[in-house]
């Protein structure tokens, strides 16, 4: 199996990915406001690949629940410079996180090879058509309503299945707009329009995802069902996620994303290394 993000290439199997969270703005739940300044996000970022990121996700928008959206011009001013600054810093991908297409588009330009789309549940194929005009890889995340609403009232009959359902139509719908399936990433977006419980099916179920024969991104680093089950904060959250994390990686999932780079580093190497004795 194979992921292309313009110019990189990545084979699986392979060790699994961690790819970095850089968030550029006030208000994320986890580490808003802290690298807010493009300078100090390009610092952190550049700390992270000393940790062992080997792609980076920047975002300008926080999509906590009920987070207020931003303008686009807000969005771009505050990713693109520090977008720009790492391409000629760096040797590993850029990874977009964004929901609007004028920033997609323009973060490609300043040097991204990765969309990371939450809102892949769109109607509108502006941005698929982005992907596929400029060979970027794309992160189709599942999620149900939007980061205003989704926790309001989430209902499934089966998580899983409406999920893989969900995967299997944007496949085909990103395929008939030039999309390569090798473009491709699915992300079941934890805490997106889930309850605790349809996270922790999610989690449980992530091995009926291989099926699909694409690479599966997980991102739960610090998320909030973690402390909804355990009663810790946010900062008090690591040893959740890499539970979740090495829980994932024995399921097959390819990709971790998080903001704890060096111990989620650690956490997945030795997990592997007791796989791969498994096999």
């Amino acid at each position: 199996m194979i992921f292309r993000a313009r110019q990189f290439e990545f084979r699986f199997p392979r060790p699994a990915l961690v790819m970095g969270i850089v968030n550029v703005t006030p208000d994320s739940f986890s580490d808003g406001g802290q690298f807010h300044d493009a300078n100090a996000a390009v610092t952190h970022a550049l700390k992270l690949i000393q940790q062992g990121a080997e792609i980076l996700d920047i975002g300008g928008e926080s999509t906590r629940p009920g987070a207020t959206p931003v303008s686009e011009q807000e969005e771009l001013d505050r990713v693109i410079s520090v977008i720009a600054k790492l391409a000629t810093q760096t040797q590993i991908p850029l990874s977009i996180d964004t929901m609007k297409i004028s920033v997609a588009r323009e973060a490609i330009m300043a040097g991204a090879s990765i969309v990371n789309d939450i809102g892949a549940n769109r109607t509108d194929d502006s941005m698929w058509r982005l992907v596929a005009e400029t060979k970027a890889g794309y992160v189709a995340m599942h999620m149900q309503g939007l980061p205003q609403t989704m926790q309001a009232h989430p209902v499934y009959d089966d998580v899983v299945r409406e999920v893989t359902e969900f995967f299997q139509n944007r496949m085909q719908r990103l395929s008939t707009l030039g999309v390569a399936a090798e473009q491709v990433v699915f992300d079941v977006g934890i805490g997106f329009g889930k309850t605790l419980e349809h996270n922790l099916q999610l989690l449980a179920g992530m091995r009926h995802f291989k099926t699909l024969n694409r690479p599966v991104l997980l991102g739960v680093s610090r998320k909030s069902f973690i402390g909804a089950l355990t009663g810790a904060n946010v900062t008090e959250r690591l040893p959740g996620s890499l539970a979740c994390t090495c829980l994932a990686l024995e399921a097959g999932v390819q990709i971790i994303r998080t903001h704890d780079v060096a111990e989620t580093v650690q956490a997945v190497r030795v997990a592997e290394a007791v796989l791969e004795r498994q096999k």
